[in-house]
């Protein structure tokens, strides 16, 4: 069997003017990616060092503070904003699992996301959109932003490459998205110096879990932590030098009644000399309007492939996610991830 790969496929024939041809070429190796992994490798994205770069250190400013400064920037769990500090959630609650690790993830992370004053005239639910906290970290806000808007903008152009590849009519996934939820969740995974620890199965850096959008925009450092499950099989990943993780989920899963999956993953933390060795990453979710009703689309549905979900708005479905990993509320509406993790052990 050949080694497990995240595939690597460059996109920018959608960020400049080329051919149809080429465009479809590309279209074709994100439909094999997406069946066959569900994480893909994008290269030619656009983005540039700097800003990557300006992100690592504002999230490096940020999280070097006390634990103390850290925790007064801690918001309520239903808004998904601000700080959430190391052992306060467990993600394999949102995927329909209790485990004995529940409330153990270590990461520590800051949310930021869209908010209803980037809407103006336009009536959004406030928890989806509510208002960012800022830390007082000179140039945070300035970095970060920068790398948010960059990543806002290749989940879009993801989200029409997830067209040409499905053969979806223009705008089809577009169409749900034009007031999105969106947030960036950055990510510390460490623990506070001098603590030792053991490898073993107790020590969860962020526990299994699919996504639960329509896309994720990944960046993360070459430090090993994230595993993906394929083939039943958990497989280390770790971003080729300059590219983007893109990973599937739970939306584009409904939509294509399966077609493709949204990746299930976690992240185990290296241990090193009995010590972490520290691990930073950045999520961009780009999931779709609250008020948005999904369900398998009429392609994807035919005698031998009845619908697997019945249509559930992305409020509903937004809300059930985050009360697992946020609030400790097991997702009872995530049956169908529940049962992949399971069948995998």
């Amino acid at each position: 069997m050949p080694p497990f790969e995240v595939p690597v496929v460059d996109i920018s024939p959608y960020l400049r003017d080329s051919g149809p041809a080429d465009r479809a070429a590309v279209a074709d190796r994100i439909d094999i990616a997406c069946r066959e992994v569900g994480f893909v490798q994008i290269t030619g994205h656009g983005v540039p060092d700097a800003t990557a770069g300006g992100l690592a250190d504002a999230m490096d400013a940020f999280f070097g503070l006390p634990i103390e400064e850290k925790r007064r920037w801690i918001r309520p769990a239903h808004e998904n904003r601000g700080y959430t500090p190391p052992r306060s959630e467990s993600l394999a609650l949102s995927a329909g699992v209790v485990s004995e690790t529940r409330m153990k993830d270590f990461f520590e992370a800051f949310n930021v996301g869209s908010s209803t004053t980037d809407h103006p005239g336009v009536a959004l639910p406030e928890d989806h959109h509510a208002a960012n906290t800022w830390p007082e970290v000179a140039g945070f806000r300035a970095a970060v932003d920068a790398w948010r808007a960059e990543a806002g903008r290749v989940a879009r152009t993801m989200v029409r490459v997830f067209e040409d590849a499905l053969d979806l009519p223009s705008g089809t996934l577009a169409d749900l998205a034009r007031h999105p939820i969106e947030v960036l969740r950055m990510n510390n995974y460490a623990l506070p110096e001098g603590v030792v620890v053991e490898l073993d199965e107790d020590l969860v850096g962020m526990g299994e879990h699919t996504d639960y959008g329509i896309v994720t925009i990944l960046w993360a450092d070459r430090v090993k932590g994230l595993q993906v499950l394929h083939d039943g099989v958990w497989h280390d990943v770790s971003p080729a030098d300059g590219a983007l993780l893109v990973n599937l989920g739970d939306l584009t899963t409904r939509l294509t009644n399966e077609r493709w999956l949204s990746t299930l993953h976690r992240v185990r933390p290296p241990v090193v000399d009995g010590t972490i060795r520290r691990r930073r990453s950045a999520a961009f979710f780009f999931d779709a309007d609250a008020d948005a009703v999904v369900g398998p689309l009429a392609p994807f549905v035919d005698a031998d492939h009845p619908p697997l979900y019945a249509p559930v708005t992305v409020d509903a479905h937004i809300r059930a996610k985050l009360a697992g990993s946020r609030a400790g509320v097991l997702n009872t509406d995530a049956a169908r991830e529940a049962e992949r993790l399971r069948i995998a052990g």
